[in-house]
């Protein structure tokens, strides 16, 4: 393993990973599933608390996936969306709330915050769309879409799947790390600052936490968005 600056890096296999990347993912995900189970425990016909929480967060991801696809492909992406709308919101905020720096080196933070992270949901949401539009379309007519509405236009429409690639994996990465980097530099002025910059930052860095808590949860919902109508283009043939 190899440690240095401010990450902690180790190879397997020929390969370099990032261990915070690791641990935080490892995290989120075990959060997410420990939320779950706990609000899944009792389901009855007449809910509860606990199983009307549930209950409407699957409500709110189907609705998400329902307004952008339709027919038996939205009854198919349901676990889809949810899924990824819970790992977005805790991964999200998990770094507002647990961040563990150990002489100098973060090893949990907020997992969206590395665009290694979010570049790779980018590239599952393509892969996915890609299969769908296979399965559903057949090779032929997926690939035809490419070619609409002249052929010429494939060189437009590929650059356009890289761009969505890019825009969709990034703009999650820019929001989630500008807001924990200006926590980050709040903390330190407070820190470098005596009793009366703590006093100062504190309302501040409340303030703003409020305010990433906010964006946190808005980019989980666009990210989810914009993949459902990714996906949504991927499975119709175009005009």
């Amino acid at each position: 393993m190899t440690i240095g600056g401010s990450t902690s890096t180790f190879n397997f296999l020929g390969l370099t990973f990032n261990l915070g990347n690791i641990i935080s993912v490892t995290i989120a995900c075990v959060i997410v599933l420990a939320l779950v189970f706990a609000l899944s425990r009792h389901l009855t016909m007449k809910p509860g608390k606990a199983q009307n929480v549930l209950e409407y967060a699957v409500d709110f991801t189907n609705g998400i996936v329902n307004s952008s696809v339709s027919g038996e492909a939205a009854k198919s992406l349901g676990l889809w969306g949810f899924s990824l709308f819970m790992f977005l919101l805790v991964a999200n905020l998990q770094g507002l709330f647990l961040h563990v720096d150990i002489s100098g080196i973060t090893f949990v933070k907020s997992p969206t915050s590395d665009p290694v992270v979010t570049m790779t949901l980018s590239l599952m949401t393509l892969t996915l769309a890609q299969f769908l539009g296979i399965r559903t379309l057949g090779y032929k007519g997926h690939f035809e879409n490419y070619l609409k509405p002249f052929w010429p236009f494939i060189i437009v429409n590929l650059f356009e799947e890289f761009t969505n690639f890019l825009t969709l994996g990034l703009r999650l990465f820019g929001n989630i790390l500008s807001g924990e980097m200006l926590l980050s530099m709040i903390t330190s002025m407070a820190m470098n600052g005596g009793p009366k910059m703590w006093i100062a930052a504190f309302p501040l860095e409340l303030a703003w936490q409020g305010f990433s808590v906010f964006i946190g949860c808005i980019q989980a919902y666009v990210f989810v968005v914009l993949s459902s109508v990714y996906i949504s283009r991927k499975i119709e043939l175009e005009d």
